[in-house]
């Protein structure tokens, strides 16, 4: 089992290093998606649960980390992220299947975080 809470604070530990080494392409990432999450025509939980799903689809244990972490502070309902998960596996087929399992590994550990 994945630890995604300690997995996504070493991630960012490793995003500070980078910062120092390539602040220009850190900061143009940071205002992308600045510029990304903002609220229009799509809400800010909307665009978080988007993210989770191509997080799952692309089999990257970071984006599940950081983008679940999101929707849950979001207030995004259990249902709201199995929907969205449901529609990452039709788009994914098996493999994301595997990574929704994972994803919702995720969400477990940080809904019942200490």
């Amino acid at each position: 089992m994945k630890d995604y809470i300690e997995a996504t604070k070493n991630i960012t530990a490793g995003m500070k290093e980078l910062s120092k080494d390539i602040p220009e392409v850190l900061q143009g990432f940071g205002a992308m998606s600045k510029a990304a999450k903002a609220d229009n025509a799509l809400d800010m939980k909307t665009k978080e649960l988007i993210a989770l799903a191509l997080g799952v689809a692309a089999r990257c244990d970071g984006c599940i980390g950081f983008h679940m972490e999101e929707v849950v502070n979001l207030g995004a309902t259990k249902a709201e992220i199995c929907e969205t998960l449901g529609v990452a596996i039709f788009m994914g087929g098996g493999p994301t299947l595997m990574y929704a399992a994972e994803a919702m590994e995720a969400y477990e550990q940080l809904v019942n975080k200490t």
